[in-house]
């Protein structure tokens, strides 16, 4: 067995990802069966929801709430991501993976992503900065060659955002826009205090593929990380949110998470997913 080639991959030019849920009639052992026959290579990543598959570890994304904000759950039973040069492309292998799957699925989220500059977030910050590399990397995205992923769609409030002072935008997120270098006197509300995977106990190392989205009228940040264990991610979602210092992270003040799904990524053996039962 493998892990889905797609997973530890770098972000493509654009990516697609739909977010399924089962419809009343849904056979679920049925489309397990039609998972499992799915052509799986470089160009999609397969995710199941606790709808569709009971795996240890695996569970329904939770709404937390802190201080004036909130995080929604909205978990779907599968999860899709297509990879590609071009939007045409990742169209064309997500019909392609969806006519596969057949009936007893509806669509609840489809969202065309791309790769800005050198991997920026619509902000301009550099996005993934802390991620791991190399054997670091397999440490933190798989177990046993399965993965887990945590997903989000934030909207960004850019015009907000471009009102603030160059120096107030990069104390919300803890870097400076321009040179990516952490700021020695970042608040404790900033993004990269929140979330630094190194100071958790035990530490929340995930590997983040996240890609802009959007046009003039909406936009922000698909989030996506691959973790081994979904108790990293729910860590940083916590302290995000406020829950263990009463601390609310800076992202907040511009952005607003309205999905949230929580996905297992089974490994695959020749090119079709490994799925007991």
């Amino acid at each position: 067995m493998a892990s889905q080639p797609g997973i530890l991959d770098p972000v493509p030019a654009t990516a697609r990802y739909v977010t399924l849920a089962l419809t009343p009639a849904a056979d679920p052992r049925a489309i397990v069966d039609r998972v499992r026959a799915l052509h799986v290579d470089p160009s999609i990543v397969v995710g199941l929801g606790a709808p569709l598959v009971h795996v240890a570890g695996l569970r329904p994304f939770p709404a937390i709430a802190g201080a004036g904000v909130a995080i929604p759950s909205t978990q779907g039973a599968l999860w899709l991501q297509t990879r590609g040069t071009d939007p045409g492309d990742t169209l064309r292998t997500m019909r392609r993976a969806l006519a596969h799957l057949g009936d007893g699925l509806r669509i609840d989220e489809d969202v065309l992503a791309y790769k800005h500059d050198i991997g920026r977030d619509l902000s301009g910050f550099e996005d993934g900065t802390e991620n791991p590399t190399g054997d670091k990397a397999v440490a933190a995205a798989l177990a046993s060659d399965a993965s887990f992923v945590a997903t989000q769609r934030w909207i960004h409030d850019l015009a907000r955002f471009d009102g603030f002072d160059a120096r107030t935008r990069d104390r919300l997120i803890g870097r400076n826009r321009e040179t990516n270098v952490e700021l020695a006197d970042a608040p404790a509300s900033a993004h990269v205090k929140r979330a630094a995977q190194e100071s958790f106990e035990p530490p929340a190392f995930m590997v983040r593929r996240s890609m802009p989205f959007g046009g003039v009228a909406e936009h922000g940040l698909y989030f996506v990380a691959y973790v081994a264990s979904l108790d990293r991610f729910e860590a940083v979602l916590r302290r995000m949110v406020g829950l263990d210092d009463g601390i609310v992270d800076g992202l907040f003040q511009f952005s607003r998470p309205i999905s949230g799904g929580y996905f297992w990524c089974p490994p695959v053996v020749g090119a079709h997913l490994s799925i007991a039962g």
